[in-house]
């Protein structure tokens, strides 16, 4: 214990070194699209994590975009609680910089106090103090009998499956902290996935053939796709209405389940019938519901739909849902996260978060998505927990207080050091 304190107390003593760390991230611009460049960014961090003695281990999801992920064996791994703690490297566009009070890719206080920078609050600052706190565990000899999984991924903010690769790869604890920004609430979330909906004739017709298949008489069985397509939409809007009367979820508003009609994209020339039409929806469920049951409950609703029309039952509509990369496929999905607010890993953060702040934190759902939701998809128990407002993430002048990252930093070398420690049974 005087070990840990020791520990607690340097971050607060050296914060500097964590501001220096989080300089370095913040002067590497990985914007995410055009993404594949997060290379720099990602090499500072393994051998920040080789030097504390974790094995790194590099892939590239992309060309040009590797995750980055580090594991600390712990002295009595079978026996004792492993933890991942995962942020994504890459940083929202910027754009035209001019409206920015300060350049946005170097570590700027304000005149306020705050720390400026792209990724500041989304969630380089996150990755950088959960980083530091590793640290100043690592050099205050505090002892971990469980494993500790330290990710930096790519992707998160162009849909993309950084989070899922690590995964895939077979990287699991017994629990999960994404430290993307929060504000320090202990947060669960809904889900998002997007989908197309194509409509498509197996027959090209001229534009003077439309009265042969509309009219008494035409004899042609045909129809416009785009037509066709607004009947889908029509059904879409019904369910999305039936949702907000029936679904609810504590900590959401009403109708937070919503089926947004995107991007639609049909037709070839003003002298055919349009022989296809996509439609690309964004679609937002709640925590306790799959991204697979919400497929299973759109698709079921407008093939009923579809049915119900004499040209659309002989061509029903195909769909493609979600993707690994918004930028690479048009697709993503972002899962679910139901808080298990019974886990020991959530009370073990929050007696971690009391014994710093001195108050009990809030438990919540963010209004957002983030990678956390992949880890309850794995079964692998999680909650979102990090430094920044929400409202900071994207914008111009991005911004975070200096005090509650080392405030955070704290947290989590307390969180760490005692949920590493504890026996697998308890």
């Amino acid at each position: 214990m005087d070990r840990l304190n020791e520990a607690i107390a340097a971050i607060a003593r050296r914060e500097d070194e964590l501001f220096a760390l989080l300089g370095k991230l913040i002067a590497c611009p990985t914007v995410s699209p055009p993404a594949r460049n997060s290379g720099e960014a990602q090499t500072l961090l393994a051998n920040e994590l080789a030097k504390l003695g974790f094995e790194v281990d590099r892939w590239p999801v992309f060309p040009g975009d590797d995750n980055v992920v580090g594991c600390l064996r712990g002295s009595a791994s079978e026996q004792a609680k492993s933890l991942i703690v995962n942020g994504h490297i890459d940083v929202a566009e910027v754009g035209d910089s001019s409206g920015w009070s300060y350049p946005p890719f170097a570590l700027t206080r304000g005149a306020d106090g705050r720390l400026y920078g792209r990724g500041v609050a989304d969630m380089k600052g996150g990755l950088a103090a959960s980083l530091f706190a590793i640290q100043m565990l690592r050099e205050h000899g505090v002892e971990l009998k469980g494993d500790l999984i330290f990710q930096s991924v790519i992707g998160e903010e162009a849909g993309e499956a950084g989070t899922l690769a690590a995964i895939e790869r077979g990287y699991t604890a017994d629990y999960a902290v994404v430290v993307d920004s929060s504000d320090l609430h202990m947060q669960g979330q809904g889900g998002v996935i997007t989908g197309w909906i194509t409509i498509e004739s197996p027959t090209t017709l001229h534009d003077g053939m439309r009265a042969n298949t509309i009219h008494a008489g035409g004899r042609v069985h045909g129809a416009s796709a785009i037509e066709k397509m607004m009947k889908i939409i029509a059904a879409l809007q019904d369910l999305e209405r039936h949702w907000a009367v029936m679904k609810s979820y504590p900590g959401f508003p009403p109708g937070s389940n919503t089926i947004n009609p995107a991007v639609i994209e049909g037709g070839r020339h003003a002298a055919f019938i349009a022989d296809r039409c996509a439609l690309w929806i964004t679609v937002h469920f709640y925590p306790n519901e799959s991204h697979e049951e919400i497929i299973q409950e759109i698709e079921d609703h407008v093939n009923k739909a579809a049915a119900a029309d004499p040209w659309l039952r002989d061509h029903l509509p195909v769909y493609r849902w979600g993707g690994r990369s918004m930028i690479e496929e048009r697709g993503e999905i972002f899962p679910s996260l139901e808080l298990d607010r019974d886990h020991p890993g959530l009370a073990c953060l929050q007696v971690a978060h009391q014994a710093q702040f001195q108050q009990n934190p809030v438990v919540d759902m963010t209004p957002t998505v983030t990678d956390a939701g992949w880890f309850a998809h794995a079964g692998i128990p999680a909650v979102l927990y990090g430094p920044g407002e929400l409202s900071q993430a994207h914008t111009v002048d991005e911004s975070v207080d200096p005090q509650q990252l080392v405030s955070f930093a704290q947290t989590m070398a307390r969180f760490i050091a005692t949920w590493c420690n504890q026996p697998k049974h308890v």
